[in-house]
């Protein structure tokens, strides 16, 4: 069986009709575990106090912000090679998500810092790209509502999901590029002095396989609306045509 039988619209309806279901109820599991353990059952820090929970949500939204950029670039490239209308309808299902997950990680970024750095913003260079990729964000999404034929709308943005691609590539990095930004290394690294502690870090990759489960099945969601969508745009074109 080939993968890119899913790429039918009608094969993608009928398996993401019955792994939507599951994907949710895992999410809503995990997460609320997750969230549990992370707010309610670890410790303050001996610097950052209570503040530091504020992890359990920064943290996996940033990622998923910058994932979801990378699987909208996939699915762009896919649409870009082999024209394959779920796959750029994927993208197109995904970018209101990433948009919303890279607003949360600048609104608890700013949470964070503004006790730890005694400022709600400064232009640090991960700050900085995390901001020019929302507006990417913003622009992939305009540029959809503004182009009306579907196709040209989807060579369009898929050429921006490219361009934007370097500030996503930024905004994961940027850290390790300019050593005199404000923001901190990983959270989650192989350098022992960089990771948290295993008593944060365990609910931490917890509420992060939540939020990766809540986005697919999202984008499940999603998707198989943009498909009802377009199979009712050519349903009226055909009948103002009759």
């Amino acid at each position: 069986m080939s993968i890119w039988e899913y790429a039918n619209p009608k094969r993608f309806m009928q398996t993401s009709s019955w792994a939507l279901p599951w994907v949710t109820g895992l999410a809503a599991m995990v997460l609320v575990t997750g969230l549990t353990w992370g707010f309610f059952f670890t410790p303050d820090d001996y610097r950052q106090g209570s503040t530091v929970k504020i992890i359990y949500i920064h943290v996996p939204a940033a990622m998923m912000a910058i994932n979801c950029w990378a699987m909208m670039l996939v699915a762009s490239l896919i649409w870009l090679i082999r024209r394959h209308h779920v796959s750029v309808l994927a993208a197109k299902a995904a970018a209101p998500i990433g948009m919303t997950m890279t607003l949360i990680a600048l609104f608890t970024g700013a949470i964070w810092g503004q006790p730890m750095w005694g400022t709600w913003w400064a232009w640090d260079p991960r700050l900085t790209s995390f901001l020019i990729l929302f507006l990417f964000y913003l622009g992939y999404i305009a540029l959809w509502e503004a182009v009306e034929d579907p196709d040209t709308a989807a060579e369009l943005t898929s050429v921006l999901c490219l361009v934007g691609s370097v500030f996503a590539i930024l905004s994961r990095y940027a850290v390790l590029f300019w050593n005199q930004g404000l923001h901190q290394g990983a959270s989650l690294s192989l350098d022992r002095e960089e990771h948290v502690a295993d008593v944060f870090a365990y609910p931490l990759w917890l509420t992060i396989a939540g939020f990766v489960l809540f986005f697919v099945a999202l984008v499940l969601f999603r998707t198989r609306t943009e498909i009802r969508a377009r199979r009712l745009r050519a349903l009226e074109a055909r009948e103002r045509m009759v």
